[in-house]
């Protein structure tokens, strides 16, 4: 994705085939306004208010390389993702257990269909705490109940993510 909002705005003319027009219709600003943001003559208002410079990079965002986001988000839900997080743990287990909620680092692959819910979680609009949900129970199945050999009845809760990244294998 281009750095500058420069870079950006050169990518949504040439998305547009050139017209500053149709890039101001796109933005809610006049055609005249894209003008001034192209040519930036000294003295001039050349720079897009931080409003408009937001809306630039969504719009951006949203258009770029979408068959390349096509092909990760398949290469994902088919092969799975590699999960790593420092986040608070806590959950319900039996009595001679501590409950007490910790935090850990946790390096994990999630399989597919774990995958799967996430992304039609994001589709659905799921909030961030439905998608805490998901993963916490993905983690939970992962690392305490090791894949499903032990600690059956353990309910797992993720409560404070302190980072979270994803990775392809």
């Amino acid at each position: 994705m281009p750095a500058t909002t420069a870079d950006r705005l050169k990518a949504l003319l040439r998305w547009e085939r050139g017209s500053t027009l149709r890039v101001a219709a796109v933005l809610g600003v006049s055609q005249r306004t894209v003008q001034r943001w192209i040519t930036r003559k000294p003295g001039g208002r050349g720079r897009p208010s931080p409003r408009h410079d937001q809306k630039i990079a969504e719009l951006v965002q949203a258009r770029w390389q979408p068959r390349i986001r096509a092909r990760r988000r398949a290469a994902a839900e088919k092969g799975g993702v590699v999960v790593h997080t420092r986040a608070r743990f806590g959950f319900k287990a039996g009595p001679a257990s501590s409950d007490d909620p910790r935090m850990r680092r946790i390096t994990g692959r999630l399989n597919p269909t774990v995958t799967q819910q996430i992304f039609a979680a994001l589709d659905a609009g799921a909030s961030e705490k439905q998608h805490e949900l998901i993963i916490g129970r993905a983690l939970g199945h992962l690392y305490f109940r090791d894949a499903g050999r032990r600690a059956h009845g353990l309910h797992v809760t993720l409560l404070d993510i302190d980072f979270i990244e994803f990775g392809l294998q």
